[in-house]
């Protein structure tokens, strides 16, 4: 049943020579690389104005000028991201950039910090889009965590049916968003331009406002940066864009650049001069819409497209965790599962990960975008600054054609990373604090990895110093419960071995049973010795623990290989094992982990 289940979710598995087919060309990557950032448009404006409206609406003309900072980050970061592209074609962009430049320690910090980033960038895409939807639907805003977790399981089974399949879902919804902001900005600036809105709505560029300061403006800076989120995501996933994949991601790139600039200068334009203020329950692209077209099919459908993208922009963290983790995976940081292909040639174990890590955040902030961002945007420029910088060493060390242009590039674009940053940490510590609380964890997490794969290739080794000790012989050990199919099919195993000698072990808990049986036993198997251990408590699992680790000891002396032999029956049909004891299950497992014994099941098929 599960297995139909699957195959109607994900769909027939494909083979290892069709990895090909499942590469992106410009058109698809775009729509599923850049839907993050593009979906910032959505928010990152109105994080500006939150953060001016506690001086009043007076202060909205700065997010003219903070805009254009942002713009100037953004440049620095498109063209810094395009010279790692072809720097480091494998992909990995911040972790491997960080990793090779700066050493190993910056980059797992740029590496953590991207893992947890992709995780957050989920949990705001989808509860950012939810908001959407909830802001045109009122009544709805109490199933807000419902809405949300949903649209995070659809995401995950999308991207678990592989690369193109969701690409080629997703690129409608996001070119169909960037389609209706282009008639949103297009019909706004036409209705300025012809007189229909009044200018008292705004206050005037260089109006002096009470309460205005370089901390505030830097704090604002600060949060409309969080547009830039996802600018990353395209160095990163390098490998899956058809050859030549850096030139192909290098155009994507740019191409997001241009439409990203465009859209979020758009809509700070027109967030200024409509006036529109953040309310709790609309967003402001909401507000805008309303304004410009009215509650009419136009305005719908800009928050339906709205909605889509934020909650579809989660696609750009399903692309780039497991690519990540691949990377980190192959550095032995992280589990080799991330590394495994599933059926669908994509890197299931990493998309079934971040879906349930997202769903957990989404229901543990109860899908509330604003206590979200400021911890997503600080986790990725953590990255931003420690790639740039790597770069500028990297610059400063090869010395390469035109050098100084790059090392400028990455210079700038490190120094503007570091003070948003900082910005970001000075400004939105009572949101942001986590951060220094569980990248410290994660550290510890990924270093004890690495320690636990070295620890294991070394004792895999033929030439580890560790010396192999023959094996003269063997004795077998066969717990039993009674005179039984099952025991007797194991006892028959045990004597095919030709062990050294077989040892039944019986554990009555009367004296009158263990007389009994020692008298049955003798009759039924006189060739095998038996070893009864009186449990007045009650426990299999000490008398018969105790008597194994005595003759292991004595076997070690002589180099004798100590093997236990469980017999364990097997019931016809799967839900009848809830109607018996798991006691040969539970002492299969308890000496999987008691060193030099051999454990081997001999099953016995119930027929009916």
């Amino acid at each position: 049943m599960l297995a139909i289940l699957k195959r109607i979710l994900i769909g027939r598995p494909l083979k290892s020579t069709e990895l090909g087919e499942q590469k992106l060309n410009k058109t698809k990557a775009l729509a599923i690389l850049s839907s993050d950032a593009l979906s910032s448009v959505a928010y990152g404006p109105e994080q500006i104005l939150i953060v001016l409206m506690t001086v009043g609406a007076a202060a909205f003309w700065y997010s003219i000028p903070i805009a254009i900072g942002v713009l100037v980050l953004l440049l620095a970061l498109i063209l810094s991201y395009q010279q790692i592209i072809f720097a480091y074609p494998q992909g990995g962009g911040a972790y491997v950039v960080s990793k090779q430049n700066l050493g190993r320690f910056p980059g797992l910090i740029a590496g953590g910090s991207l893992l947890v980033d992709y995780i957050l960038t989920v949990a705001v895409s989808v509860s950012a889009g939810t908001d959407a939807i909830t802001s045109a639907f009122p009544s709805l805003h109490s199933y807000n965590v419902i809405i949300a977790v949903t649209f995070v399981l659809f995401i995950t089974i999308l991207n678990l049916r592989g690369v193109t399949e969701s690409a080629s879902v997703l690129a409608y919804p996001v070119y169909l968003f960037v389609l209706a902001l282009f008639v949103l900005i297009g019909v706004g600036i036409y209705r300025i331009v012809a007189g229909d809105v009044a200018p008292e709505l705004h206050t005037s560029l260089g109006t002096p406002v009470a309460g205005i300061s370089l901390f505030l403006l830097l704090k604002a800076f600060a949060s409309g940066s969080s547009a830039l989120t996802g600018v990353e995501a395209i160095s990163n996933a390098i490998p899956n864009f058809k050859a030549p994949a850096p030139n192909n991601a290098a155009k994507t790139l740019m191409a997001m650049g241009i439409l990203l600039a465009v859209l979020f200068s758009g809509i700070v334009f027109l967030a200024y001069y409509y006036g529109i203020s953040p309310r709790p329950e609309v967003t402001v692209v909401s507000d805008i819409a309303e304004q410009v077209f009215g509650r009419n099919f136009m305005y719908f459908f800009i928050q339906g497209t709205t909605a889509l993208i934020l909650i579809l922009a989660a696609n750009t963290g399903y692309s780039a965790f497991p690519l990540l983790a691949v990377n980190l995976s192959k550095d032995k940081y992280f589990p080799r599962m991330f590394s495994i292909r599933g059926d669908r040639l994509g890197y299931s174990n990493g998309i079934i990960s971040l879906g349930l890590l997202s769903i957990v955040l989404i229901i543990a902030f109860e899908g509330k975008t604003e206590h979200l961002i400021p911890l997503y945007a600080v986790g990725v420029f953590i990255p931003f600054t420690l790639s740039q910088t790597g770069m500028t060493l990297k610059w400063m060390r090869e010395r390469p054609k035109g050098w100084p242009i790059k090392l400028t590039i990455n210079l700038v674009g490190a120094i503007i990373s570091f003070i948003v940053c900082m910005m970001f940490f000075l400004t939105k510590f009572g949101q942001v604090w986590p951060v220094l609380v569980f990248m410290p964890l994660i550290l510890l997490l990924l270093t004890r990895i690495y320690k636990h794969y070295e620890a294991v290739a070394e004792q895999l080794s033929t030439s580890s110093c560790e010396p192999v000790i023959p094996i003269e012989g063997n004795i077998i050990i066969v717990p039993v419960a009674g005179i039984t199919h099952v025991v007797e099919n194991s006892i028959n195993y045990a004597k095919s071995l030709h062990a050294h000698q077989i040892i039944a072990v019986h554990i009555p808990f009367e004296r009158d049973e263990e007389a009994a049986f020692e008298q049955k036993w003798k009759k039924w198997q006189p060739d095998v010795r038996l070893v009864t251990l009186h449990s007045p408590y009650r426990n299999l699992k000490e008398p018969l623990m105790k008597f194994i680790d005595t003759v292991e000891r004595k076997a070690r002396e002589s180099n004798y290989q100590v093997t236990v032999v469980i017999p364990q029956f097997i019931p016809k049909k799967a839900w009848h094992n809830i109607l018996h004891n798991q006691s040969s299950l539970m002492l299969r497992t308890h000496l999987l982990f008691t060193r030099n014994v051999i454990v081997t099941t001999v099953p016995y098929h119930f027929k009916k």
